[in-house]
């Protein structure tokens, strides 16, 4: 029977009593133990698909088991053809999932995110000159070769005031941080940055965001997310058959 997998984490750590998973009706959460590992598995559901309710499952899923101890986690959609598939995965890296489960421990992910605020137009117009003098050029000698350079260069504008802002919102978080790991790029952002923080300095990293936003306010579009597992710091390459 095919086996959905969640993550990986240390024998001895529990799936919190009444756990559910991915699935309709939503699946049981157990682990399987190999020497000093476990994986957090339940049954792979027929026909699963990325449903806003089992997106939510699996990310519970690691939430709560990750509150009792380090966990290494999957992405969503890890299936693998059986149990023994697991164990022999878990078997094949023994030491480098314990470094790896180290590295982790008593530590989540927050995300930052930048993109240009299309709602700060007025102030970029008033403190960039070039761009006053193309808005008036548009206004006096209306043109299409006039209104593409003026487009071009409110959008370079916005994008060159985000970047200036994600460089200091992401100052103080990467000084606070364990590490950092740039994400794939996203349409619309000029960062996505994740950091590995310790659980207890969740708080901290939540005030000097809030600083810098405040400060950034009409500049960028800044979103700081988590705490999260730890998805860009776990270094899990996928079983075979996935």
């Amino acid at each position: 029977m095919s086996v959905y997998l969640y993550g990986v984490t240390r024998k001895g750590v529990r799936v919190p009593h009444g756990t559910r998973g991915v699935g309709n009706p939503p699946g049981r959460v157990r682990t399987l133990v190999d020497g000093d590992l476990a994986a957090v598995v339940g049954t792979a559901p027929e026909g699963l698909r990325a449903r806003r309710r089992d997106l939510r499952a699996h990310q519970g899923v690691l939430l709560a088991v990750g509150a009792g101890g380090p966990l290494l986690p999957m992405r969503f959609g890890a299936v693998v053809a059986d149990e023994d598939a697991v164990t022999g995965w878990l078997r094949g890296d023994a030491g480098g999932w314990a470094a790896a489960l180290d590295r982790v421990a008593g530590r989540c992910e927050l995300n930052l995110k930048v993109s240009p605020a299309e709602h700060g137009l007025a102030d970029l117009v008033r403190d960039d000159p070039r761009l006053r003098q193309l808005r008036e050029e548009s206004r006096r000698r209306p043109s299409y070769d006039v209104s593409i350079r003026l487009g071009e260069a409110v959008v370079a504008g916005l994008r060159r005031r985000a970047v200036e802002a994600a460089q200091a919102a992401a100052a103080p978080l990467t000084a606070l941080a364990d590490e950092t790991q740039p994400g794939p790029d996203v349409p619309g952002c000029v960062l996505n940055l994740s950091f590995l923080v310790a659980a207890d300095r969740v708080p901290e990293c939540r005030a000097a965001f809030d600083g810098v936003a405040e400060r950034l306010a009409g500049r960028a579009d800044l979103r700081l997310t988590g705490p999260l597992p730890c998805y860009s710091f776990s270094g899990l390459p996928a079983p075979a058959g996935i």
